[in-house]
This record gives C-alpha cells, structure tokens and sequence, in this order.
C-alpha cells in the first residue's frame, strides 16, 4: 500500500455563544480536515485545530506544511507509521499539521486491519466520561450555564478561569451552590494567574471540592508550577507546558505536576501522544486527554485514544458541542457526558465534503 496523496479542505465552524478563557475569545472552530488517499482506495480522514497562542500555527500555514507533509509522503506506506512520523518530523514544530496526518494514518489503519482504532491503540474500553466546559464570563451567566449542563445530565464541568482572583472565587462559589456537592469540578486557569495568587487562590477554592486545577501560569514557568504544587493539596495538571515525550521527562523529573494534560494537536498526533501517557504512566502520573477547537473527526482520534489507556483516566472533549452545525458523522455517539465510540473500522468517521 502506498499513499497517492493528500486532499485538504479549510472549514470554519460557526459556535453557539462565543467561547471565552483568560488567553481570549473564540466566534469561531478554525479547522483543517485532511484526506490521505492510497493506492488500494482506502483512504484516511484527520483534521487540523492550529492555534497561534498555542501551536503556534495559523490556518494558513497550517495548509501550507500539510501540503508539504503530504509531498514528502507521497510513495510511502501509510502503515508504515514510525517512519511517516520520523519524515514529517523532519521538521521542528507545526504540530497540529502533523497531528492531522497521523490521525488520518491511524484511520487508515484501522481499516486495513478491519477494527476500531480504541482497539488497535489498546483496547482498554469504549467509552469515556468527558467533562464539558464553562467559558469565563460573569458569574450569573456561568452559574446558568451550569445549571443547563446539569440538568442534561452533565457529571464533570471544567471551568474556566484566570481573570481576576476574587471573581474567580466568587464564580466557583456561586457555581458549586448552584449544582450541588455531587458534580465534578476541575478549573482550567489558561496561564492567568501569578505564581502567588496561584497559591493562595487555590488554597481559599478547595473548599468548594475542587478536583484539580489547569495551567495556573506561564507555560515555560516550570519553577512556578513546582512551587505551586508543593504549597497545595488540590492535584495540578500542566497542559500549555506539555507538548512533547521531553516536556513530560522534565515535568516529572521535576516532580511539578500531578496530571499530565495531552492534546493531539500539541503532541502532533496519536504516535506522540502514546511516548507521552507511557512515560507519565511509568513515573505514576495520570493523563487527561484534551482538546482544541477542533473537528469531531480529531475528536474522535483522541477519544480512541482515551478509551484504550487505562492512564487515561480524564477526558476534556468537548469542543463539538459548541457547533452551531456539524456535518461529520460517527466517530462516537454522546449520552449525557458519556462518549461511546464507533465500532466501525478506523475512526468510524463519515465526511462527504473533501
């Protein structure tokens, strides 16, 4: 089996409300979704869900290095993962690029071989409980918007915070009377805080039953993230700070975290994102698996991934249920916060359009 090429097609999702964190405001789901085509006429689906403020990759040179990646493919065999990955890693960065195509190898995958890919990845399970998120914004709003959550079902909200300590307070206090002591709540600070108020913010909010708290500062301030986690008991998860199977070596030989927050789109895809969980696993740190605003079909790469590692013990992905419309099909089906996987071959994934 050789791949022929390589079809990309830019979409951009309108969202319900817009999605706010500390680092900004999001109207829109920039995404890429990726063809990867055989020979044999099996082909491969992925996306791209590039972010400047975290990739560090826009939408256009995002399309520029998947065109390039797909050249430097083209005649190899997309089961041939390992060495797909060592070409396209040729080249430093342009992670979700990367990450769109070895999903789409994964898919391809997972068709040859006539299974599900949460089998092919390990075949722990196939499901996952996935929180759902609360974007910043003033606390009668974020109180209502948890209630909606609750009353369909929803077990595990992350909310966001990181713009101003006190508000943060009273938004998580206001929350948590809101929905009781039976709800999950994780709080995802996206780099808002200083070192300071981190530690003392943090100790003040684990009286509302706090499950753990997000990327309090800077995503280089590993010191920082050290220093917090010694003068705190609620567990501390690195997300901005991880991206590859390195940072994870430094984190946990620092011992600056608790959970290890892995993303497709900053790890560059499954095949990195496993070198990441099985170090963390190995030094006994828990993985959650997150996500960008990105596209089902990625989602649906990531939740394979979760369902078949048992390290993989927390999931944040979310981000379709704030598509104004999706024409994606399969992947997964959702039943409250509960995500069941396709067992179709591969990802499971329908899309017409490319």
């Amino acid at each position: 089996m050789k791949i022929t090429g390589v079809k990309i097609k830019r979409v951009k999702k309108k969202l319900i409300k817009p999605f706010k964190i500390a680092a900004g405001v999001s109207y829109y789901s920039n995404q890429i979704i990726v063809k990867v085509e055989t020979d044999e006429g099996i082909y491969g689906l992925g996306a791209a869900g590039p972010s400047p403020r975290v990739t560090g990759e826009t939408i256009e040179t995002c399309m520029e290095m998947i065109k390039y990646f797909g050249e430097q493919l083209e005649g190899q065999n997309p089961l041939d993962i390992e060495m797909c990955n060592f070409i396209m890693n040729k080249v430093g960065r342009n992670t979700s690029a990367k990450a769109a195509i070895d999903i789409a190898l994964h898919d391809i995958l997972g068709k040859k071989a006539g299974l599900p890919l949460y089998k092919l990845l390990g075949g722990f399970g196939n499901t996952v409980e996935s929180d759902i998120t609360i974007s910043v914004d003033e606390p009668a709003v974020m109180v209502e918007d948890a209630k909606k959550l609750v009353a369909k079902g929803i077990k595990i909200l992350k909310v966001k915070v990181g713009l101003g300590m006190e508000n943060d307070i009273e938004r998580i206090r206001k929350i948590r009377e809101a929905v009781g002591d039976d709800i999950i709540i994780r709080l995802d600070a996206n780099q808002g805080w200083t070192v300071k108020e981190a530690i003392e913010g943090i100790n003040r909010l684990q009286e509302f039953g706090i499950e753990s708290v997000e990327q309090p500062v800077m995503n280089w301030d590993y010191n920082g993230l050290k220093e917090i986690r010694n003068n705190i008991t609620v567990p501390l998860m690195a997300d901005e700070s991880i991206h590859t199977a390195t940072d994870a070596i430094r984190l946990i030989q620092m011992d600056a975290v608790d959970i290890i927050n892995i993303k497709l789109m900053k790890s560059g895809g499954l095949y990195e994102a496993a070198k990441i969980n099985s170090i963390a696993e190995a030094a006994g740190k828990k993985v959650m698996i997150g996500c960008m605003n990105e596209s089902t079909i990625s989602l649906a790469a990531a939740a394979a991934f979760a369902a078949a590692h048992r390290n993989v013990q927390f999931a944040d992905l979310d981000s379709d249920t704030y598509y104004a419309d999706n024409d994606v099909v399969g992947g997964y089906e959702r039943a409250e916060g509960t995500m069941i996987l396709s067992e179709k071959p591969g990802l499971g994934v329908e899309y017409d359009e490319i």
